[in-house]
């Protein structure tokens, strides 16, 4: 079975990617002989939709895939058939990446159809989604974050199936706050968050692999 992690973040070696390397751990603790990859999407150039909906012709040779020619069409190609895929992304003005938003558009809308009665065939799998922020639990609450990310994955499980969610808060951002202009935060509570919180925020993320699995394989 395989399975695929899709870092919307372009830090490779940071809080979104290490809490999707884990939840590919906690797949693999389910599955062990699950094939698992981690895509970073800010590792090559592409765009997104561009709206020539060669994805909706009738009896045309792209009907439910995407058309465009660059270099994340190897990649929908492959993922499309996943038995699961996380998401992941750091909140940039209150929504996921530009990157990770190009990527969905592309992903999904060739599985859309524009039609009362006719689907399009494509595989069912589960998802999950792990949102990172420098927002606290409270304030992401407030400013309507939940919400409107809840919007988005009710377009996901139209799609595909119901993602489940993580939402990690208040992440340490940089190894010496006293470099940047940050004063808005502070770096002596940041550490102690990374420190005790984080290990059990990677816990969840494991646990949510483990989700992941469990219900591809009862989809299977």
């Amino acid at each position: 079975m395989k399975f695929f992690a899709i870092n919307g973040s372009p830090r490779k070696n940071c809080s979104t990617a290490q809490l999707l390397d884990k939840s590919l751990e906690g797949v693999r603790s389910i599955i062990s002989d699950a094939s698992t990859e981690r895509i970073d999407l800010y590792d090559f150039p592409f765009h997104g939709c561009m709206s020539c909906f060669a994805c909706k012709r009738k009896n045309g040779k792209h009907y439910g895939r995407c058309a465009q020619k660059d270099d994340l069409k190897p990649i929908l190609e492959k993922i499309v058939e996943a038995d699961g895929i996380i998401l992941g992304s750091p909140i940039y003005f209150s929504d996921v990446t530009g990157n990770m938003r190009c990527f969905l558009e592309r992903f999904m809308f060739p599985f859309t159809a524009y039609s009362k009665t006719e689907t399009v065939e494509h595989k069912k799998m589960p998802m999950a989604y792990i949102y990172t922020m420098n927002a606290s639990e409270e304030f992401s609450h407030q400013i309507g974050y939940h919400d409107l990310h809840g919007h988005f994955e009710m377009a996901l499980s139209m799609v595909f199936t119901k993602p489940e969610n993580l939402y990690v808060y208040e992440t340490y951002q940089f190894r010496d706050y006293s470099k940047y202009v940050s004063d808005a935060f502070d770096e002596k509570e940041r550490k102690h968050i990374r420190k005790t919180r984080f290990p059990k925020d990677l816990e969840s993320a494991f646990e949510l692999g483990r989700s992941v699995a469990i219900r591809a394989g009862q989809l299977g």
